[in-house]
């Protein structure tokens, strides 16, 4: 008989829900306090010390402060108050720890829905390429006085890479609303796009382009002939061809020509790449005097332009002579990226 009360006990308390929980402790509260008043045991029954000492004695900690002073009393606490609130006591907190557990596994793998804004969102996943691209973005992001959620978004059955560094979503599709508003596609500010395969990185950029029309948006391609047909349908989005064919026969002519522009990429070692726009309370500039006053105050080098209205049409070595206005864009190279420029040493009086 033990045996099989033992398993029907188990199956009953496994099945329980959390009102019936609560009902359980309702009911243990209740009946411990009228069988406590019953017993004559006054000191036990004020309502703040009964509290108090049903949540000690129940969870077996006894502290001892309060103790009940009657035979019965003493049996009551023994035979029903400490068997059964030790009972109800490990299954809340077997509960709590369950749902604790679960959550956490829900988000490394990804089945959890996120709420955040303004965001950089990575769509995609190439394995160690992939975390590469995080592992920079998280340094990129230690640079800047932002500090921006990284999420990364895949249809890969996989964990996230990098618990506690950045956010994780697994969805069934890259071009499903409600898969997609788990990711909170809609709020990103920046979107990268990297799939093993370019007609998914086609589909994703057309559907991210749709949705979120002012996100910064990244789209990685093999195939340098989807370049062009992308940018027809969604100008917005900055394509990026692999260079690899292009870096080898450059390297042929001009020997070490991979090896500084990886250097310029890597912000681990040497000069690299930063951007900065010009600010809004900023008369307009001459590229000269930007020029100078960069390499003579911050040792870096002014090495190209994009204007405001024309995000994506890049002038590199823009002539000295040309103005930039508040919301242009600089490309500079340096030691690191500068934080804080004092831009009124930019305008010559």
């Amino acid at each position: 008989m033990f045996p099989r009360l033992r398993k029907m006990l188990s199956r009953v308390f496994a099945e329980m829900r959390w009102y019936s929980i609560v009902l359980a402790l309702l009911f243990y509260g209740t009946s411990s306090w009228i069988l406590l008043y019953l017993a004559g045991e006054e000191s036990l029954t004020q309502p703040a010390d009964f509290i108090y000492w049903l949540v000690v004695t129940g969870s077996t900690v006894g502290y001892g402060d309060l103790s009940p002073s009657t035979t019965s009393g003493k049996y009551l606490v023994s035979f029903y108050i400490i068997p059964l609130g030790l009972s109800i006591f490990a299954l809340v907190l077997g509960r709590i720890a369950s749902w604790v557990s679960n959550q956490w596994q829900k988000g490394a793998r990804g089945l959890k829905s996120l709420d955040v804004e303004d965001h950089i969102l990575v769509l995609g996943w190439n394995g160690h390429r992939t975390i590469r691209l995080l592992e920079l973005l998280i340094r990129e992001r230690a640079s800047i006085e932002e500090d921006p959620v990284i999420v990364l978004c895949v249809r890969a059955d996989i964990s996230n890479p990098l618990p506690g560094q950045i956010e994780f979503v697994k969805v069934a599709t890259f071009s499903n609303d409600t898969d997609m508003d788990r990711a909170c596609v809609a709020k990103a500010s920046v979107v990268l796009m990297d799939n093993p395969e370019d007609d998914l990185t086609m589909t994703t950029a057309l559907y991210c382009s749709q949705r979120n029309p002012d996100a910064q948006m990244v789209a990685y391609f093999n195939d340098e002939s989807l370049v062009g047909l992308l940018q027809k349908h969604c100008p917005n989005v900055e394509c990026t061809p692999s260079v690899a064919v292009e870096m080898l026969a450059k390297s042929a002519f001009d020997p070490g020509s991979s090896l500084l522009h990886h250097d310029l990429l890597d912000i681990n070692h040497g000069q690299a790449q930063y951007s900065v726009c010009i600010p809004a309370n900023i008369p307009p500039i001459k590229i000269e005097n930007i020029f100078e006053t960069l390499k003579r105050k911050y040792r870096a080098t002014l090495i190209g332009m994009v204007k405001a209205d024309e995000k994506l049409n890049i002038q590199v070595n823009p002539d000295l002579d040309l103005m930039l206005s508040p919301g242009d864009k600089i490309f500079y190279i340096a030691d690191e990226r500068i934080i804080k420029f004092q831009w009124n040493d930019f305008v010559k009086k």
